[in-house]
């Protein structure tokens, strides 16, 4: 049996990723922080169809309550196979108008979650003889956004996270790796106009914006790529660097 926790994993991008990995048998923990009538919708939507994921509470920027969701999943299983790390803000705003909270905030989400979750398990995934992390990006983080400058060097900063970690993990067959997502249709992208979607489009060579799934498959495909570590996997569409 394999494990897989799932930060943010009851919307959007995470709760497809958590859908690919329950398809595919593994047993699932889902992340969530405050929106807990949400969390509940989604664990019932798996029920439904057969699965039974666990909901774990923590707000992955704060340590202390990491280590408590990381104590609580390892009094339900022996071992974490893979680790995701989803959980993220985004902000669409001119320098000019971003405060100091603003940058705090997406770099404690999005930057400091990911350490922490990642510390918080690399010692147990050392233990089992390997295991599988898995960050997701964006490809802000590889060509930047205007008006998106503090989310784009928050994920600019998951993308170095995961090759430094790559390297010093991988003798110990703990791999890590990085999906880097473009224009995915979920909430995050809802404040694109019509207009402005269909510029992105016009932009993207496979002519259409992407769906959470197509995310979901990349993160299976990392979690079972046994010789691959260090990527930045780029799931745009061909979109232009």
């Amino acid at each position: 049996m394999k494990t897989a926790l799932i930060t943010g994993g009851t919307k959007g991008i995470g709760k497809a990723i958590a859908f690919e990995f329950l398809k595919q048998g593994y047993e699932v923990v889902l992340n969530y922080h405050s929106d807990e009538q949400t969390a509940l919708s989604a664990q019932e939507e798996f029920n439904m169809q057969g699965y039974c994921p666990v909901l774990l509470r923590a707000d992955v920027s704060d340590e202390t309550q990491v280590k408590q969701m990381f104590k609580e999943f390892f009094e339900i299983y022996e071992k974490l196979d893979v680790l995701v790390n989803n959980a993220g803000v985004s902000l669409v705003r001119v320098i000019q108008d971003t405060s100091i909270y603003d940058w705090d905030k997406l770099f404690g989400v999005n930057v400091k979650g990911v350490f922490h979750c990642s510390k918080a398990v690399t010692d147990r995934m050392i233990g089992n003889g390997g295991g599988s992390i898995i960050n997701v990006a964006s490809i802000w983080g590889e060509v930047g956004a205007s008006c998106e400058t503090a989310y784009s060097a928050s994920k600019g900063a998951v993308i170095a996270f995961t090759k430094a970690l790559a390297k010093e993990l991988a003798p110990s067959k703990v791999r890590v790796n990085c999906v880097s997502p473009g224009v995915i249709d979920t909430q995050m992208n809802s404040h694109l106009t019509e207009e402005e979607t269909r510029e992105l489009i016009e932009s993207i060579p496979l002519g259409r914006i992407g769906y959470p799934e197509d995310v979901a498959k990349a993160c299976l495909y990392l979690a079972e790529a046994d010789y691959v570590t260090g990527e930045i996997l780029s799931v745009g569409g061909g979109f232009a660097k």
